[in-house]
C-alpha cells in the first residue's frame, strides 16, 4: 500500500479509512498514541500489513523488544485480522485476544494469540502474548 491508499479502508478490519484508523497513529498528531490496548494491537496488525517496522518496534515495551524485525517472506499476504475479545485489567494492563490470517506460497496461515499490553507514562506497549494452537 502507498500514502494514497489512505482513503481505502482500513486493514484492521474496523471499516474506517485507513487515515481515520491506524493510519492517524502510525503518523500526525496521534503518533504512538493509541489510546486502548485494542486499539495499539489493530495498529500493530496493519502496520505488519503496511511494513512499518519502525512503528512495531516503538509501540513494542523496551523489556520485551527485538533488537529488529525482519521483513515480511516475499508473497506473503495478510489477509484479515479478528478481534475475539480485549480486555482491560485496570487503567495500565490490558490483553487482546485476535487471529490475524495471511497466505503465503498458496498456503493460508491463522496467528491466534492472546497479547498482552501495559500503560506506561501515557502510552500503551505491546509487552508479548500466547500463542493458541
Amino acid at each position: 500500500m502507498s500514502p494514497s491508499d489512505d482513503t481505502l479502508a482500513c486493514p484492521c478490519g474496523s471499516a474506517q479509512p485507513y487515515r481515520d484508523c491506524c493510519g492517524r497513529y502510525h503518523a500526525g498528531p496521534l503518533h504512538l498514541q493509541a489510546p486502548t490496548p485494542e486499539a495499539l494491537m489493530r495498529s500493530r496488525y496493519s502496520a505488519f500489513v503496511r511494513g512499518l517496522p519502525d512503528y512495531l518496534l516503538a509501540t513494542w515495551h523496551p523489556g520485551t523488544r527485538p533488537a529488529s524485525i525482519e521483513a515480511d517472506p516475499p508473497g506473503l499476504r495478510w489477509l484479515g485480522l479478528d478481534v475475539k475479545a480485549a480486555h482491560t485489567q485496570d487503567a495500565d494492563h490490558g490483553t487482546v485476544e485476535f487471529v490475524a490470517r495471511s497466505k503465503l506460497g498458496g498456503r493460508a496461515h491463522r496467528l491466534h494469540e492472546t497479547s498482552r499490553f501495559v500503560r506506561e507514562q501515557g502510552r500503551w506497549f505491546y509487552v508479548d502474548g500466547d500463542i493458541t494452537g
